[in-house]
């Protein structure tokens, strides 16, 4: 289901952002300019969508050759989201088959105020699953993802996973774009023409491009980048 006028209003009065200069866990809501969130169509939901939510580590699956950790952005529903979620899923699918790929979303808040302190325990949340998905399955090529507020939980999962070979993260519409993933050697970030969040101006303004990543062609591009780096196709 969409988001309303009324929902956005709201958004827009209780969401700070916050200097991309500063690491996710130290910026400061208080220096911060208001996210301003307009209504669109597409963004923070939809019918027809499929499945918002997936659980391949959670619920033990069958080992696949890879496993995404993909964290939705603010206000989304089920654990995948609908921008970026569901079409990055079916383009791994279509681009390497079903039956290696293994998607596990990450069961963070994904709430407005989580802006202010970089998704909250997402980042924590995040790392745990990638820990579990090798635990379980040794030989998977895990992969971190996630959109909006879910690129700084990626950001915040980094650091807690030295121990645990991760073979790429791919961010989209990523408020610290620019910015390293610590532990992560190869890294990809999609930010669309226009998008305030990720790109410049880092206003943190919500245009129709922050929502464009469900159909602009940047889902199915992450998929061959994956297959690329992973060696799995």
């Amino acid at each position: 289901m969409l988001f309303t006028n009324t929902l956005f209003l709201a958004l827009a009065a209780t969401v700070t952002a916050l200097p991309n200069a500063l690491p996710p866990t130290k910026r400061s809501a208080a220096a911060a300019p208001a996210y301003s969130f307009p209504s669109f169509p597409g963004f923070g939901g939809g019918s027809g969508d499929g499945s918002r939510t997936a659980n391949d580590v959670t619920n033990k699956a069958a080992c696949k050759a890879i496993t995404v950790i993909f964290a939705r952005g603010t206000g989304e529903s089920g654990n995948i989201g609908y921008v970026v979620g569901p079409p990055l899923l079916q383009a791994l699918q279509s681009k390497l088959g079903a039956d290696k790929v293994a998607y596990q979303g990450v069961p963070y808040a994904a709430s407005a105020a989580g802006n202010a302190n970089g998704g909250g325990n997402g980042g924590q949340l995040m790392a745990s699953l990638a820990q579990q998905a090798v635990q379980q399955c040794p030989s998977t090529k895990v992969i971190l993802s996630g959109y909006s507020q879910g690129g700084s939980v990626v950001h915040k999962a980094g650091p807690l996973l030295a121990s645990t070979p991760i073979a790429a993260a791919v961010i989209f519409g990523d408020p610290s774009n620019g910015q390293a993933v610590t532990n992560v050697k190869n890294l990809k970030e999609y930010c669309a023409q226009g998008d305030n969040v990720c790109g410049t101006p880092r206003t943190y303004t919500i245009t129709a491009a922050h929502g464009s990543y469900r159909t602009n062609g940047n889902a199915a591009d992450a998929a061959n980048y994956i297959s690329s780096v992973t060696g799995i196709a």
